[in-house]
């Protein structure tokens, strides 16, 4: 991986939670900072299995990543990578295609500087890291045009992402630019949080998240869905994150000891 220096990044805002920090804590990682445990912390007295939900987000990634690997695609453009755990996209995809070729975004420096150090790939493929914010498609594109081949499909990857993109910053449009870009034959990867099964502790959680200065934009199947207009479902379509093609990964602990509030899909562009 070549990318940016992350010595050249923007200083890191430790005054108020991010929401790559935090999903850090959930999932055990100690690249956080004490706002973001703060802020999990008291995610996780609204509802305990937080850490689930973050685990089972990456284990959909997984499984996905498996199964377009295995159907041909070649090219990642993951928008809100996070801070890199084990194994990330790229060594998922590369461990069936070695000429898999992955482009990270994230908006967060403190992604870019373990990024520069932990995201190596295959010498077959390409790994490469962008600090961009995805309500910014046109520098995501351009940067992601350096490495990726736009005319041969790509799977465009947003994992635990648009929940906290809200409706007036044009979320779906966002996705629609994002895709508009990509060639026939390329994908569609989303994993999103609801309000659908916890409506009460949902609405606590967006207040508190609010207060910290993070929107959280939970969205209910049919607004979900609208993200894949115009595209085909890969069975079996919209669905709970770890129903989704569960033969391709190993089951998260907890998993099914209650709601996991939230969907996946994945679909192709005609």
């Amino acid at each position: 991986m070549t990318g940016q220096d992350p010595t050249s990044a923007v200083a890191i805002d430790t005054s108020r939670p991010h929401p790559a920090r935090m999903y850090d804590w959930y999932l055990g990682g100690k690249d956080n900072y004490p706002v973001d445990e703060e802020m999990g912390r008291q995610m996780l007295t609204l509802d305990p299995r937080v850490p689930v939900m973050a685990r089972v987000n990456r284990a959909f990634m997984h499984r996905a990543t498996r199964w377009l690997a295995g159907n041909g695609v070649r090219q990642f453009l993951d928008i809100g990578t996070g801070i890199p755990t084990e194994p990330n996209l790229h060594q998922v995809a590369q461990e069936t295609a070695p000429d898999a070729r992955v482009v990270y975004c994230d908006n967060d420096p403190i992604v870019l500087a373990h990024a520069a150090a932990l995201l190596r790939g295959t010498d077959e493929g390409a790994t490469e890291y962008l600090q961009a914010d995805v309500r910014d498609p046109d520098a995501i594109l351009e940067g992601a045009r350096k490495v990726l081949d736009f005319t041969r499909p790509v799977a465009l990857s947003l994992i635990a992402l648009l929940h906290f993109v809200p409706d007036e910053d044009g979320a779906h449009d966002l996705v629609r630019r994002l895709l508009a870009e990509l060639p026939s034959g390329s994908y569609l990867v989303i994993t999103h949080a609801t309000a659908d099964f916890t409506p009460e502790e949902s609405e606590a959680a967006t207040e508190k998240l609010r207060a910290a200065g993070v929107t959280l934009a939970l969205r209910s199947r049919a607004e979900f869905t609208r993200f894949f207009d115009g595209l085909d479902l890969v069975e079996p379509g919209v669905e709970v994150p770890h129903r989704w093609h569960p033969e391709l990964g190993e089951p998260v602990p907890g998993q099914d000891d209650g709601v996991i509030p939230g969907y996946g899909a994945v679909a192709r562009k005609p």
